[in-house]
């Protein structure tokens, strides 16, 4: 008897996405921003293709959008989600927090890998004391949450920075935290060490070439061959602005007791087209930046400070997003355009499926039934 076309369709998808589970291809080092504040951007099944076919297991969320981690279950790729500032100050309250941790973290482990939870985004550079006074308290409620729920183990908790939480990052070996920040970070800084969980810092080598392009050398901040600076105090060299600025980060931390902590790069990028203001912003310097980025990332290169520590990065970002708001060069961070082409060429041409015929949207949507009728079943 022959078999009926949808059934061999929905055998011949099953198939696919299991084989691509099981493909065992080492993977890229690098980590990657996900962010969707756009109306144009591919749906995450389809995004799930593109990142298996870069080698890309390691992606950073800025919320934890379900549709996103249903879509990458029994996938091999390790997510970071988040919890958006404008929920930080409810995490305060233990309950919420656990509610949360349900709801956004365990409901999805084992099938999803879920290792870290991001609580707020750049608080302390912003301008609501509220909110940085509720940071640590909303960390340490969303760590109980997981130690209550057996999940601390395998789940961590931190926040990221922006990098002018530095009152001064030169040289390197003189990095400190401003004053006003300090006071917020000393006890973070102790729950990292007791957690063992990383300090995030979101560093851009090109806000500092487009605040001063005359005296900041290109060479220095795109990776490529240069004399480089030497730290006066260690007599270490640099030969480019991101681990300078990293090792600040180390240095400011040191200062404040604390030498067992990692440092972790949750945000670095080029933008490959910007405004007339915005000098350096095109797709030439973004290739350059990212490709000789990514040759030291897969070296496992170290900061001069910390030369056998491969440096840990997440790129920002996986697509250009046409609703962020601010200049032009907000809008393209991307590696890709929305269709699935490369914004710029560094040799990283991933594979983003067409647009699901109605048959695929069927077999997609039937699995993601199956899946979540299994994880009810084990919940209950």
């Amino acid at each position: 008897m022959a078999v009926p076309r949808p059934t061999l369709l929905f055998f011949s998808c099953v198939f696919l996405l299991l084989s691509c589970e099981f493909l065992q291809i080492e993977s890229l080092s690098v980590g990657i921003n996900y962010g969707q504040i756009a109306n144009n951007l591919p749906s995450p099944h389809r995004v799930k293709w593109l990142l298996q076919s870069l080698n890309i297991k390691r992606v950073k969320l800025y919320d934890a959008d379900p549709n996103v981690l249903t879509a990458f279950l029994n996938t091999e790729v390790e997510f970071i989600v988040g919890i958006g500032n404008e929920n930080v100050s409810a995490m305060v309250d233990p309950v919420k927090a656990q509610a949360w941790v349900q709801q956004h973290v365990q409901v999805y482990l084992p099938n999803t890998r879920i290792t870290c939870i991001t609580v707020g985004n750049e608080i302390y550079t912003g301008n609501d004391t509220a909110l940085k006074t509720n940071l640590l308290p909303a960390i340490q409620s969303v760590y109980q949450a997981l130690v209550t729920l057996g999940l601390d183990k395998q789940v961590n908790v931190t926040t990221a920075h922006k990098l002018d939480i530095l009152g001064s990052s030169y040289p390197p070996s003189a990095g400190s935290f401003r004053p006003d920040v300090a006071e917020y970070l000393q006890p973070l800084l102790n729950f990292h060490s007791i957690t063992k969980s990383p300090f995030l810092i979101n560093a851009y080598p090109y806000f500092a070439y487009k605040a001063n392009p005359g005296n900041v050398p290109l060479e220095y901040v795109l990776f490529q061959p240069n004399a480089g600076v030497t730290d006066p105090n260690t007599k270490l060299n640099y030969d480019n602005m991101l681990y300078a600025q990293l090792d600040s980060v180390y240095a400011a931390i040191q200062a404040m007791g604390h030498t067992d902590i990692e440092v972790k790069i949750s945000e670095t990028g080029w933008p490959s087209k910007g405004d007339p203001d915005e000098p350096g912003a095109n797709p030439q310097y973004a290739a350059i930046y990212i490709g000789n980025l990514l040759q030291r990332i897969e070296m496992k290169q170290g900061t001069p400070l910390k030369p056998y520590v491969p440096v840990d990065t997440y790129v920002f970002a996986l697509f250009n997003e046409d609703m962020k708001p601010g200049p032009a060069s907000e809008r393209n961070y991307g590696l890709f355009n929305p269709d699935g082409s490369p914004a710029y060429n560094i040799g990283l041409n991933g594979y983003l499926p067409p647009l699901t015929s109605d048959a695929t949207t069927m077999v997609v949507n039937l699995v993601s039934l199956l899946v979540f009728t299994s994880i009810a079943m084990i919940l209950a």
